[in-house]
């Protein structure tokens, strides 16, 4: 019962909204929706932890990417669907190329697709490189429409995706602890080896948001 005490904030900022006349119906939906899935996964990981598939495990990461690309381009509706296999690509990519490296050089893991290791991390990785891909799309295009040129919407854009991670990376050890490494010391882990994962995971997020962002960016150069 004690959970429902986090809602209080929350509940907060909707009433605001509604007292100033803003749509509060985007933040209601975002806040109904993260629930029911939090709670769907909660179920769902249990099973897919147990599970010794590796054909699963790739399945998983898939939904993973086509929905990630799905939701990046939010920003621009009018051309999701034109711009979609992009962000996949560049999500794939940048992603994808992060996520090997971190499970089968930084981990090790054995066996190499181990669901415990593989969903979460790749869950991080997807997500932070959605972000970017979400913010660089949004910003060129801005640009784009006030007569800037390619090359100088593409590398506002870039650093416009990169601003949230970048302001973390700062910010980490200092004024916050991460998530996974907070965890990890209330779980008994010793805090220098919190931080060496957390060192990767930092590491691993801002390099997947990065190279999926320029990535995406170059693809959206005009033909010649």
């Amino acid at each position: 019962m004690n959970l429902a005490l986090a809602f209080v904030p929350a509940l907060v900022v909707i009433g605001i909204l509604l007292v100033w006349a803003l749509d509060a119906g985007n933040a209601i939906h975002a806040l109904v929706r993260m629930l029911a899935q939090l709670l769907f996964i909660g179920y769902f990981l249990g099973y897919i932890f147990g599970s010794e598939s590796a054909l699963f495990v790739v399945f998983i990461l898939a939904v993973m990417v086509f929905v990630s690309s799905w939701i990046a381009l939010g920003a621009i509706k009018q051309q999701r669907v034109v711009l979609y296999k992009k962000a996949a690509f560049s999500i794939l990519l940048g992603g994808g190329s992060t996520l090997i490296l971190v499970t089968q050089g930084v981990l090790d893991l054995n066996p190499w697709y181990e669901p415990q290791y593989m969903i979460p991390l790749a869950g991080m990785i997807f997500a932070n490189a959605m972000n970017a891909i979400s913010l660089a799309a949004e910003r060129f295009y801005s640009e784009m429409a006030m007569g800037r040129s390619y090359q100088d919407a593409r590398n506002t854009a870039l650093q416009t995706s990169l601003i949230p991670i970048i302001n973390t990376l700062f910010a980490v050890g200092v004024v916050s602890l991460p998530g996974m490494m907070t965890g990890q010391i209330l779980s008994g882990v010793s805090p220098l080896i919190a931080v060496r994962y957390q060192v990767m995971v930092m590491c691993m997020i801002f390099g997947s948001a990065g190279i999926a962002s320029a990535c995406f960016l170059v693809l959206l150069k005009p033909a010649k």
